[in-house]
C-alpha cells in the first residue's frame, strides 16, 4: 500500500522528511463495544516530489476503508464553517450571475451546508458525496446528492445526462483523493465552457511554518501549494486563474479559481513568485520540519506531565482527525487527558482512535470542571473560547498545542 511513485507526477523521485509513525485513522472513532478489538494502524510519513511541488503521505489507505458508515465528519456543527460557506455562496451568485438555469455541483458535499444556500436561492444543484450519513442529511434538507466517488467516468456520465456544471465546488476534498488525476480529469470533463472551479485546501505553508503537523493524516493524502495546484491544473489542460487566502480557516486556507481559460491574475503571478523565492519548489524548504515538530511533542508532553503531578484535571475539545493525529503522535493517554468534548452529536458515546478518551458533549466542560481543555480544535480557537465563556468564567484554561504549547485564559 505504500507509493513508490509522486500520485500526480508519477515521478519516483520522493524525499521523505517526516514520519510520525504507525497510527490509527484519524477519523475512525470507537465504539464503546470495539474498545477490545484491534484497530487498523497505518504508517504516516510525508514526502515530497520536486517534479509535482507536491507534498504528499506514503500511504494509499482504500477510500471504502476512510470513507466508510463510520465516517462521522458533519460540517454543519461549525459556526464559522456555515459562515465562510454562506459568503461563498453568496459571492458566487452574484459575481457570476447564478440563476435557475445554472447547475453548482459540489464534490465531498457532506451534508448540504454549501449547497443549501444556493437551493434557497432556487439555482439548481448537485451534491456528490461517499459518505452514506452525510449524504442522507443533505439530502433530508433538499439537497439532492448522490452518494458516490467522483472521477472522469461519473463526469462523463453526468454529462451526457445534460448535467455539465456552470460551478464545481471542492471545499477539503482535493487532498482526500489518491487518484488526483481522475479526479482532475473529472473536473474538466464536467465543467462547461466559461465555467469555474474552486477549490479550498488549507496551505502547506502554513503546515510548515506554523508547525501545524496535526493536519497530517491518512484522509490527507496531499498538501498543496499555489505551484502544486498550477501544475496540476496544467497536466489536465486546466489553468489556476486566481487565489483567495483565509487565515483563520483549518490554520490557513486557500481558494484557487480555476477554468478551461489561461487567465491568472496578478495575485497569482505574485503567489507563485513568493513560493519560489521561498524554496517551496524544492526538497530544502522541508528538511528541517520534524525537528521542530518533535519539539512540540517534547513540550507538550512536558507540560501535560507537570500538570498531572500538580493533580490538575485536562479535557480535550474537537474530536476530529487533527485531535487524533496530535495525541497519538505525542502519546496523550487517559491519564494525561480524560475525556474529549465536541458539538457533533454523531460522535457523542465513541472514544477517540488509539488512545480511547470517550467522547461527551460540550456541556461537560461545565459539568465537570476540567482545569484545562487542551485545543485539539485549535484551529478553532477563537469560536470555541467565545463559547466557553461560561467555564473561562469559572477559572478554566486552555492549551493551545501549536505551533507550540501556550496555557490561554
Amino acid at each position: 500500500m505504500r507509493i513508490t511513485q509522486c500520485r500526480a507526477s508519477g515521478s519516483e523521485d520522493l524525499r521523505s522528511f517526516l514520519d510520525l509513525g504507525i497510527t490509527p485513522l484519524a477519523d475512525a472513532l470507537v465504539k464503546q463495544e470495539n474498545l477490545d478489538t484491534d484497530e487498523a494502524r497505518f504508517p504516516l510519513e510525508l514526502v515530497f516530489c520536486p517534479d509535482s511541488a507536491l507534498v504528499q503521505i506514503t500511504e494509499n489507505v482504500p477510500a471504502d476503508v476512510l470513507f466508510d458508515e463510520n465516517y462521522l465528519y458533519f460540517s454543519s456543527f461549525s459556526d464559522v464553517v456555515l459562515k465562510h460557506s454562506r459568503e461563498h455562496a453568496l459571492d458566487l451568485i452574484a459575481g457570476r450571475g447564478l440563476d435557475d438555469s445554472s447547475l453548482v455541483v459540489e464534490l465531498a458535499s457532506n451534508d448540504g451546508y454549501l449547497l443549501k444556500n444556493f437551493v434557497e436561492a432556487g439555482i439548481p444543484v448537485l451534491g456528490i458525496d461517499p459518505s452514506p450519513e452525510p449524504a442522507q442529511a443533505a439530502n433530508d434538507i433538499g439537497v439532492p446528492t448522490m452518494v458516490e466517488f467522483f472521477g472522469d467516468d461519473l463526469a462523463s456520465k453526468l454529462v451526457a445526462d445534460g448535467k455539465a456544471a456552470n460551478v464545481i465546488l471542492a471545499n477539503n476534498v482535493f487532498a482526500h483523493i489518491p487518484d488526483i488525476n481522475d479526479f482532475t480529469a473529472g473536473m474538466k470533463t464536467l465543467l462547461a465552457d466559461g465555467g469555474v472551479i474552486h477549490i479550498e485546501n488549507p496551505y502547506v505553508r502554513d503546515l510548515i511554518e506554523h508547525c501545524e503537523f496535526d493536519t497530517i493524516y491518512h484522509e490527507h493524502f496531499y498538501y498543496h501549494s499555489c505551484t502544486s495546484i498550477d501544475r496540476q491544473m496544467r497536466r489536465h489542460g486546466l489553468h489556476l486563474n486566481h487565489v483567495e487566502y483565509f487565515p483563520t480557516l483549518h490554520g490557513g486556507t486557500l481558494r484557487w479559481h480555476c477554468g478551461h481559460e489561461d487567465q491568472p491574475s496578478e495575485r497569482v503571478k505574485e503567489y507563485l513568485a513568493a513560493e519560489s523565492a521561498a524554496g517551496m519548489d524544492s526538497f530544502s524548504y522541508f528538511e528541517a520540519f520534524a525537528d521542530r515538530v518533535q519539539g512540540v511533542k517534547r513540550d507538550l508532553l512536558a507540560l501535560l506531565h507537570d500538570l498531572k503531578d500538580r493533580g490538575k484535571t485536562v479535557a480535550g475539545y474537537g474530536a476530529a482527525a487533527k485531535g487524533a493525529t496530535l495525541i497519538n503522535y505525542v502519546g496523550i493517554t487517559t491519564d494525561l487527558m480524560q475525556f474529549v468534548v465536541d458539538r457533533n452529536v454523531h460522535k457523542h458515546g465513541h472514544f477517540m482512535p488509539g488512545t480511547h478518551q470517550p467522547v461527551k458533549d460540550v456541556s461537560a466542560l461545565v459539568e465537570e470542571a476540567p482545569d484545562y481543555v487542551l485545543l485539539l480544535a485549535w484551529n478553532f480557537k477563537d469560536e470555541i473560547m467565545q463559547q466557553q465563556e461560561e467555564y473561562l468564567r469559572r477559572g478554566g484554561k486552555f492549551i493551545v498545542p501549536v505551533p507550540h504549547p501556550e496555557v490561554v485564559a
